[in-house]
């Protein structure tokens, strides 16, 4: 195990205010659009706190050592499927706003 250097810590700062501020987003966010930014962003605070935990420190001895591959592959696979998770979470809310019934879903008024 390796100690929680400062470098380390304002890392694991700053994912869980990334993760903090994208749940604060969902839950108060009226609007389809800006809740789907917001699992956006809490998506980006896991990615950031992943990449913390495949930091392995320096070795004894060692001077260089590389990071954890696994979690860097499971980085890399959950970029792909946020991306294209939220390219059909946009086509769908595009879809929705052409449909006249689906104005009262989004929470918009009708207009007369």
């Amino acid at each position: 195990m390796t100690d929680l250097s400062p470098q380390l810590l304002l890392y694991v700062g700053t994912a869980a205010g990334l993760f903090a501020i994208g749940l604060y987003g969902f839950i108060v966010g009226p609007q389809t659009l800006r809740r789907i930014l917001a699992l956006n962003i809490t998506g980006a605070g896991i990615f950031m706190l992943m990449v913390v935990l495949a930091y392995r420190g320096l070795a004894d001895g060692a001077a260089v050592t590389s990071p954890d591959p696994v979690l860097q592959a499971l980085i890399l696979t959950g970029l792909v499927v946020a991306v294209s998770a939220t390219a059909f979470a946009l086509a769908l809310l595009a879809r929705l706003k052409q449909a006249p019934a689906a104005q009262d879903a989004l929470g918009q008024e009708k207009k007369p």
